[in-house]
C-alpha cells in the first residue's frame, strides 16, 4: 500500500469542501465532498479518524464555495498539477484520472439540508465540464436514506449513473450499537438498505477491527450475512461487498486492524453464505 493511499485528509489547500484522495476502494483518484465540515454526525463509531477536538473551519455548508472549489479541483488534475505535488507525484498513473466524485464527509452526507441541491449541482458541474469517466457516490451510514429529499437525490444519481456505497458494521443490534455508538436503532438501519437497495443495485461498505485484542466473533458475522440475505430476500439488490478494516490510526487506542488472514476469511465466510462477490482491502501495518 502506498503513502497516497493511506492519506486521506479531508482537506487540500485553502478548500473547504473539496479534497482530493487515492482510495484503494474506487481503484483511484477519488475528488471528495466533505458535506458536513462542521464534523456533525449521528454516528460515533470506534474506529472513527475525525478530529472533534478542534473546532472546525466552517459550519456552514455554501453551494457557490462548493461549486468554485470543484470546478478548480478539476482543472487541477487536468492541468497536471495535483500529480505534480506529493503524495499524489509517487501514485502518477492513478493521480490524472478522476474515478469518481465521493458525497462524503467528516459526518453523514444524507443529514445535510440541501442534500438534494448538491446532487443537482455535482452533475450539473459533472455533464459541463465532460466528466463521462466519472461517477457520482454517495458514501452513507444508511441513517437518512428515507429521507424524502434524498431519496429524490437518489433518483437524480440513479439517472446519471451514480451508485450508493452503504455501510453496514454488523449483524445484530449489540455489535451495531458497540460499533457505531448511535442512538439510531439498528431496524432503521436494515430497512433503509433494503428501501434503497429495492431500486438500484448497492455496494455494501463493512468495516471490521479488532477490539480490545478480539475479532469480530464468528457468530456475528453469520449473522451480519444473515441480515445481506434478509434484504436479498425482499427484493434489494446487492452488487458488491468492500470487506475492509482500518489503514490509517483512529482515536480510540484500542481498536486495531484485522490482519489478512482474519479479512480473507470473513470474506471467504460471506461468499459463501450470501453469494454476492466481495472485495478485500487490508490496513496499516504496525
Amino acid at each position: 500500500m502506498t503513502i497516497a493511499h493511506r492519506s486521506h485528509p479531508r482537506t487540500y489547500r485553502g478548500f473547504l469542501y473539496v479534497y482530493p484522495v487515492i482510495s484503494r476502494r474506487s481503484h483511484g483518484l477519488s475528488i471528495g465532498i466533505n458535506l458536513n465540515p462542521n464534523k456533525v454526525c449521528n454516528f460515533s463509531c470506534v474506529y472513527c479518524q475525525v478530529d472533534r477536538s478542534t473546532a472546525p473551519k466552517v459550519t456552514m455548508l455554501v453551494l457557490a464555495t462548493l461549486e468554485r472549489e470543484l470546478r478548480e479541483m478539476v482543472e487541477l488534475v487536468r492541468s497536471g498539477t495535483l500529480a505534480s505535488e506529493y503524495p499524489f507525484n509517487t501514485v502518477l498513473d492513478l493521480a490524472t484520472r478522476i474515478n469518481d466524485i465521493a458525497l462524503s464527509g467528516d459526518g453523514e452526507p444524507t443529514t445535510v439540508r440541501q442534500f438534494r441541491e448538491v446532487v443537482q449541482l455535482v452533475l450539473r458541474v459533472k455533464r459541463e465540464m465532460d466528466l463521462d469517466g466519472a461517477k457520482v457516490v454517495l458514501i452513507t451510514d444508511c441513517a437518512g436514506l428515507d429521507r424524502t429529499d434524498v431519496q429524490n437525490g437518489l433518483k437524480q444519481l440513479d439517472d446519471n449513473g451514480g451508485e450508493v456505497w452503504a455501510k453496514l458494521d454488523a449483524g445484530t443490534e449489540q455489535y451495531f450499537k458497540q460499533v457505531n455508538r448511535t442512538a439510531i436503532a439498528f431496524s432503521r438501519i436494515l430497512k433503509n438498505l433494503a428501501l434503497t437497495a429495492r431500486p438500484r443495485p448497492i455496494v455494501v461498505q463493512s468495516l471490521f477491527v479488532r477490539m480490545h485484542g478480539q475479532p469480530p466473533p464468528v457468530a456475528e458475522i453469520e449473522a451480519y450475512c444473515a441480515r445481506l440475505n434478509d434484504i436479498i430476500q425482499v427484493g434489494g439488490k446487492i452488487k458488491l461487498i468492500q470487506v475492509y478494516t482500518v489503514v490509517r490510526k483512529p482515536h480510540e487506542s484500542w481498536v486495531e486492524p484485522l490482519d489478512d488472514v482474519e479479512l480473507e476469511a470473513i470474506g471467504a465466510r460471506i461468499r459463501r453464505n450470501t453469494q454476492v462477490p466481495v472485495e478485500i482491502f487490508g490496513g496499516w501495518k504496525a
